[in-house]
């Protein structure tokens, strides 16, 4: 049984410090232990925004702040699913509800080209941020071989509609492109309960 509530308030405690702080260092430290918070509990996302497709990654958006200051998205990766190597252009924080997931970070090096940091891996429960000022360019993928890890992700605008890149490691070359989203609608944070 989901327990929508956790997501409503994790969505109204957001939009409160989103709405008063605006340094970035600040507000991603205020953040994190609410979002560690949320995946800390696998009883509130609902089933629909968790279900992994055979081919690739999805990406449900859960929420989009109507300003587009921030915007919240469950990731479902399926065995052996990941990301290309990507850039996010706004800061943003993971956590991970369920299974693993590995980070590859990278730096630009002088000769231009993309050079990869060690994997890091994220376990349920865990976080991490990612943004221009602290590194932006990473590719994400599921940690486990044998089942789907979900993870959430908190963005500093609405991530679906943010041109962004994605490069080639060997090169550095970029090409731009805007996700989406997997889904046509978000969850309902109000249901009626007596209904």
């Amino acid at each position: 049984m989901t327990d929508i509530a956790r997501l409503r308030d994790f969505v109204a405690d957001t939009a409160r410090l989103v709405a008063t702080t605006t340094h970035e260092p600040e507000l991603l430290a205020a953040l994190a232990p609410r979002l560690q918070e949320l995946v800390a509990h696998d009883d509130w996302l609902p089933e629909a925004y968790a279900v992994a497709d055979g081919h690739r990654y999805r990406q449900y958006l859960l929420y989009a702040d109507p300003l587009e200051r921030f915007s919240i998205v469950s990731f479902v990766w399926g065995p052996g699913q990941g990301t290309p190597v990507h850039d996010h252009r706004v800061w943003g924080l993971v956590g991970v509800l369920r299974g693993e997931e590995t980070s590859v970070s990278y730096a630009r090096g002088l000769d231009g080209r993309l050079h990869a940091g060690p994997p890091e891996r994220l376990r349920a429960g865990q976080t991490a941020a990612v943004s221009p000022r602290i590194g932006d360019i990473h590719a994400i993928s599921n940690g486990l071989a044998d089942r789907s890890s979900i993870s959430i992700h908190v963005y500093g605008g609405n991530i679906g509609r943010i041109r962004r890149a994605v490069y080639d490691p060997d090169t550095g070359a970029a090409r731009d492109f805007i996700s989406g989203y997997s889904n046509d609608s978000v969850p309902n944070l109000w249901p009626d309960r007596n209904a």
